[in-house]
């Protein structure tokens, strides 16, 4: 069946831009635009129609929150080219072969609010993006996922639309994208109706197949969902059933019914079932007898020993695999021997067990506790003395119920060649008419896999069995145990009856509780979680991420000292690599989602802190759901023009996916400075954090906040009601008397209450308070850790000993002081500012220190905007000498294009062009700059290959 798609407008036209999308709508807002699919009153000439034109690429899957939705998509890259202004009514035939190859497209409401509303809009005339965004979804929903959003955006570049559309299994809805570009270029190819729908037909079957080896099993699903009804995270972990749940240090992982307490002797011991029946003897327990065999003569002579009747299985057979039927005699046990052996995974070893008679069950045990019991009924059906079997499987099939493998509640009933076998003993076929009510089985196992179906028994369960069945888990050592029981009634103690325990499973189904067919489902995934995190046990790990233009990457290493500094043990993220503690565990750009679950899926982290840039989110998402504190630290122009991003409103919108993704119960700490970012507190559901430099009474958003009594930290200029704040600060464990020489001094304020935590120019970070830049990145800081429950001592005290060093701070403000030549006692200052807001602040700070000459090495990336390069340029206009130089990668700039733009800027900003060198090399570059400096002096490098940099100033005989 399929599923019908949000409303939907048609898409706007290029270089139209998105609202700000609602914090908890999974779904986008739609701009207002004129329809691009309009006709004119005069219909046009028909186009000529290349399906090549229609161009997909960058399809990929955005994992976890993004740009689009707060949930994963499937993003795609369309080009239309000569196609852009074709409709799917300029086509003739194009509408009636997609309706015909895929008429569930009838159920899509779209805009039009009511059923068959898209294939009215196909047929009026709609963009091609469109077609492509309802053939992905529909593609999906006739594979078996239940999926309905989808929206059509302009890029932002030229000729660029962006296709995104939900998904439930990343590998199908990948595909369904792809597939869908293939149908609609076959459509606008003029493909027959009949091909097309044959086409669709088997591209639906492929990606049902697709789904069906990625979709979690049942028994791993119902655990999932239960953990996720108690709120606790979930992440899989390989395309099977291995999954983690929980995070960090609280991380937990299951394979379907296995955990990660399941003891590895005991599924060895339950895997050999001649050493499990030789244990569940060994206490008293019921079992039949038997014994191993290595080749048919031996099966003969125990088969001979126990006495007639008997069965063989093989020693490590799984789901009934490779078990005979009653074998009365000598040359039924050598005719069953070959399809015994060949089942056995671990050797030609053979169990020969006495035939036990009675219904079969499986009792379930949780942690020592019996939680459910159901009795398996083989695949059968029962005769209306008019239809063959093969008919009345047929119907049973028709049951929608009934899916392959694990897909659906029950599985279809076998119609195989094991079927037939299993019939002949019977002597009966497939075309036999069996007689009114007489039931026909077709296997002689109970398996759900092949067909068979539950009965809930749990409330009949006689205390004795219950006792029975704990003892045998216990006996073999699984904390999650499916007990296999032969007997004729579970309300009669298994002593009184003759019932035997044939079986004790590691990793069992569960499937036949939580659906049986008959009697009272069992929600037996809730033990298994209990098991895993018992009532009171912790799940998660605090999570804070840290998005902004500038400041992101200090903002995160200072948070992660201070968490550091408590004892914890902290994993975070960056753009220079993944650190465990202030290890560095994988170097490079490590801001995306693959950086994030290295930290989020390792057992030791107590605390992560993750720095989220605008680039992942737009190529991957999140990649995680929500966080306990989400910072943004402002919004200014920095990689505008790219992947869609030119405004900074546009910007703003993707960093606004931190504040988010806030728990409700966690804290959005914002920079009220900002007006970008203070309008987020509107998007968030946690709690507001405000952030400020200005003066009080200054921000009325801070003003304001405060009289509602909220919490803001912000920097207080003058001593006024310092006693008073004194007084506090000591009631609540603050630190009174911090004083300032500048009269600047870091506070939390809650209402009223005022907490002040260290003087302005006392924290390292700010270099004596010449790093003005900096306040608003370690308020953010003292925010983050205040509204984590850290003690105000705790902060200052962290903030104290966090010094800016390339071991603590790497490529920002490291400052190393010369100490040999005539250059002894110049200082060297290295930075990674590299754009328009970062340069400003770390020049209003150079200014702001004692030198002799301020000489800089200067550079930007080449993908920034031409007037972002040249203003770059024209700040660093105020330093004494430059040396331009260029990264090695330009940045799809030509050589000399970035030095060019920077010298405009230098002119601009009224600095001689014989101050001006060029040196494209940065070692070079460097070299050129350490051989200008005198002492007294101070030297800037605006750094690209920041260690590399920091070794060539060590090597000069820099310390620091």
């Amino acid at each position: 069946m399929s599923h019908p798609t949000p409303d939907h407008p048609d898409p706007p036209r290029a270089g139209q831009s998105r609202r700000l999308a609602d914090a908890r709508d999974a779904s986008v807002p739609r701009p207002v635009v004129a329809r691009a699919d309009a006709h004119a009153d005069a219909a046009p000439p028909r186009p000529a129609v290349d399906p090549e034109a229609l161009q997909a690429s960058a399809i990929r899957a955005l994992r976890g929150p993004n740009y689009w939705r707060l949930a994963p998509v499937i993003a795609c890259d369309v080009r239309l080219g000569a196609l852009e202004q074709v409709t799917s009514a300029d086509v003739p035939g194009f509408t009636e072969a997609l309706v015909t190859a895929m008429p569930t497209l009838h159920e899509h409401p779209c805009s039009r609010g009511a059923t068959g509303g898209f294939v009215e809009r196909l047929r009026e005339g709609t963009h091609l993006p469109h077609v492509l965004e309802h053939l992905a979804l529909e593609l999906q929903a006739l594979a078996g996922s239940d999926v309905r959003f989808g929206r059509v955006v302009p890029s932002g570049d030229e000729g660029v639309w962006w296709v995104i559309v939900a998904y439930e299994h990343e590998e199908v809805g990948l595909q369904a994208m792809r597939d869908a570009v293939r149908v609609v270029r076959a459509a606008l190819a003029g493909t027959p109706a009949d091909a097309l729908a044959a086409d669709v037909r088997e591209t639906v079957g492929r990606l049902h197949a697709r789904a069906e080896r990625v979709r979690l099993g049942p028994s791993t699903s119902a655990v999932v969902e239960e953990a996720r009804r108690r709120g606790i995270p979930v992440r899989r972990l390989n395309s099977g059933s291995l999954v983690q749940l929980g995070l960090g240090r609280h991380l937990r992982r299951i394979q379907a019914t296995m955990t990660d307490l399941t003891s590895a002797i005991a599924v060895e011991l339950a895997q050999d079932k001649d050493d499990t029946k030789r244990v569940l003897g060994n206490i008293g327990l019921p079992v039949p007898q038997g014994g191993v065999a290595r080749d048919e003569d031996e099966a003969v002579e125990i088969a001979a020993s126990v006495g007639y009747p008997v069965l063989l299985k093989p020693l490590d057979a799984s789901h009934g695999d490779g078990i005979s039927p009653r074998l009365d005699d000598a040359d039924g046990v050598r005719r069953a021997w070959a399809a015994a052996v060949g089942a056995a995974r671990g050797g030609r070893h053979v169990l020969v067990e006495r035939f036990a008679t009675g219904r079969d069950h499986r009792v379930l045990v949780v942690g020592g506790r019996m939680v459910a019991c159901a009795e398996r009924v083989p695949a059968h059906v029962v005769g209306d003395g008019a239809r063959t079997v093969r008919a009345l499987i047929a119907e049973a099939n028709a049951d929608p119920r009934r899916g392959q493998g694990h897909d659906k509640i029950l599985t279809r009933l076998p119609e195989d060649d094991t079927t037939v076998a299993f019939l002949a003993r019977g002597a009966r076929t497939l075309d036999t008419v069996p007689a009114a009510g007489e039931t026909v089985f077709l296997r002689a196992t109970a398996n759900l896999s092949t067909g068979g179906t539950s009965i809930d028994r749990t409330d009949e369960m006689h205390p004795d069995n219950v006792t029975a069945c704990e003892m045998a888990a216990g006996a073999v050592g699984l904390d999650v145990a499916g007990i296999d029981v032969l007997t004729d009634d579970v309300s009669v103690p298994f002593r009184e009856n003759g019932a035997v325990i044939i079986e004790v499973n590691a990793s069992p189904g569960i499937r036949m509780h939580t659906h049986p067919a008959e009697g009272k489902p069992r929600n037996v995934a809730a033990p298994i979680v209990d098991l895993l995190y018992p009532p009171g046990t912790e799940t998660e790990i605090p999570v804070l991420a840290v998005t902004g233009t500038n400041g992101k990457t200090t903002t995160v290493r200072l948070i992660a000292h201070l968490f550091r500094h408590t004892g914890k043990t902290v994993g975070f993220t960056t753009t220079d690599g993944v650190y465990l503690q202030n290890r560095l565990v994988m170097e490079g750009d490590m801001t995306g989602p693959f950086a994030a679950n290295i930290i989020l899926s390792n057992p030791t982290v107590d605390v992560a802190v993750l720095e989220t840039a605008r680039g992942g989110l737009l190529r991957a998402g999140l990649g995680w759901e929500e966080c306990d504190v989400g910072v943004v630290l402002n919004v200014t122009a920095d990689h505008l023009g790219l992947r869609g991003i030119h405004t900074l409103e546009q910007l703003a919108e993707v960093k606004s996916v931190i504040p988010a993704v806030v728990r409700r119960e966690g804290h959005a700490v914002l920079n009220a400075d900002d007006p970008l970012v203070a309008a987020m507190r509107e998007r968030t559901g946690g709690d507001v954090v405000l952030l400020s430099v200005a003066p009080a009474g200054t921000n009325p958003v801070v003003e304001e906040h405060l009289a509602r009594g909220g919490i803001v930290a912000r920097v207080e200029y003058a001593a006024d009601d310092a006693a008073a704040g004194d007084a506090r600060a000591a009631a609540y464990g603050g630190a009174p008397g911090v004083a300032s020489a500048s009269g600047e001094t870091f506070v939390l304020r809650k209402g009223r209450l005022r907490i002040p935590i260290a003087a302005v120019d006392e924290v390292p970070l700010l270099l004596g308070g010449a790093a003005r830049f900096q306040r608003v990145n370690v308020l953010a800081a003292i925010a983050a850790a205040y509204v984590q429950g850290m003690r105000y001592d705790d902060i200052r005290a962290g903030l104290l000993s966090f010094f800016p060093s390339p071991a603590l701070t790497p490529g920002r403000l490291n400052v190393l002081r010369l100490s040999r030549g005539a250059a002894a006692g110049a200082r060297v200052l290295v930075d990674y500012a590299h754009n328009p807001a970062a340069v400003a602040g770390l020049v209003d700070m150079v200014t702001r220190m004692p030198a002799a000459r301020r000489l800089a090495v200067v550079t930007a990336p080449g993908d920034r905007r031409d007037e972002d390069l040249r203003e770059v340029g024209r700040l660093c206009a105020s330093f004494d000498a430059v040396i331009l130089k260029e990264d090695d990668d330009r940045r799809g700039r030509e050589p000399g294009a970035i030095a060019a733009l920077l010298r405009e800027g230098l002119r601009a900003g009224g600095l001689a062009d014989a101050a001006v060198e060029e040196i494209d090399d940065e070692g070079a570059a460097v070299d050129g700059l350490l051989a200008r400096l005198q002492a007294g002096d101070l030297g800037v490098v605006l750094a690209d290959d920041v260690r590399g940099v920091l070794d060539r100033v060590r090597r000069a005989g820099a310390i620091g």
